[in-house]
């Protein structure tokens, strides 16, 4: 105990730990986004900025290109949309609901 009658720092109990980095990947959060990313892939200049960005891990590249997004775990933050150099863009955020009535 400190001089003051309070517990150090190395007595706090942890309170969460990560086991494995990436962990994310196990838990899919995409059913609550307004906005979803949808990619031109005529568009895309494949420089992968959004795949570097996404929070999610939601860019889905395979052979070093672009070739989707996984709509299971993108929250809809945009960050890739914003983030692209892509002139016009490649990745654009359009309102969940223009889908839900597609049935997709």
């Amino acid at each position: 105990m400190s001089k003051k009658g309070k517990e150090g720092w190395r007595k706090i109990p942890r309170a969460a730990t990560i086991m494995r980095p990436g962990n994310a990947d196990a838990v899919e959060t995409g059913t609550w986004r307004t906005y979803r990313p949808v990619h031109y892939d005529d568009k895309c200049i494949q420089c992968l900025q959004c795949w570097i960005v996404c929070p999610d891990d939601a860019m889905i590249v395979k052979d070093e290109k672009v070739v989707g997004v996984d709509l299971y775990h993108c929250k809809g933050c945009g960050i890739c949309a914003v983030q692209c150099p892509a002139k016009p863009k490649a990745i654009e955020m359009k309102l969940e609901s223009e889908f839900a009535e597609e049935g997709e």
